[in-house]
């Protein structure tokens, strides 16, 4: 049964029982305080906000999605399938991004793709899932999978910020590798997306302490 993140009291609920079953964990927990659920919209203007803010800036980011959601209203998969490239590179899209929202949009409108059923798949299915669609990485598909659906287990291995509190917190030699992530996290399973929350707040602390480098976008 997959757990869902979809309250404070979940979120709480689960670091508590990591740090029961991971003693290294207690400290890392004293040193953030209980962290915050981080939660965004769901559904195809989820994954699409996202997409949008894929390798800018988050004022950028923030000023394209406000243009679409604009244009837009209401913001669904067919209005996007149905609009001219040509007028959503105008409010700030790339060629890349147009064909990924395109895409989406149409699996969505086949029913090729549900997004809401990856909420309650297996994480690594629904990771995969994602990960099939073009101008889909794997950051775009765990972001999505742990702030838009709240899935319990869903892990960031590629994530920077998390790979470096992740190095720290457990003194390893050297920042982890996207790969190497996931042995490190195989024990917080099926928790592992708490754990994420946990690890990105310790990652603040750290930046607060010392000049960490900045998380990927």
């Amino acid at each position: 049964m997959t757990l869902h993140l979809d309250s404070q009291d979940a979120l709480e609920d689960a670091v508590r029982t990591l740090v029961t079953q991971d003693k290294r964990l207690a400290p890392i927990l004293a040193a953030t305080g209980m962290p915050a659920l981080r939660r965004r919209e769901p559904g195809f203007a989820g994954i699409a906000h996202i997409v949008c803010g894929q390798q800018l800036s988050t004022a950028s980011a923030a000023a394209i999605w406000g243009r679409l959601q604009a244009a837009f209203d209401p913001f669904d998969p067919d209005a996007i399938r149905r609009a001219r490239a040509d007028r959503l590179g105008r409010l700030g899209l790339s060629a890349a991004k147009i064909k990924t929202l395109k895409h989406i949009a149409r699996e969505l409108g086949a029913g090729r793709l549900n997004l809401d059923v990856l909420a309650n798949e297996d994480a690594d299915a629904a990771h995969a899932t994602l990960t099939t669609l073009p101008g889909i990485g794997p950051w775009t598909a765990d972001v999505y999978l742990l702030f838009c659906l709240g899935h319990g287990d869903a892990w960031p291995a590629g994530d920077l910020a998390v790979q470096e509190a992740v190095k720290v917190g457990l003194g390893l030699a050297t920042r982890p590798t996207a790969k190497q992530m996931m042995p490190l996290a195989e024990g917080w399973r099926p928790l592992r997306g708490a754990a994420a929350h946990l690890w990105w707040s310790y990652y603040r602390v750290l930046k607060k302490r010392e000049g960490i480098i900045a998380p990927a976008n």
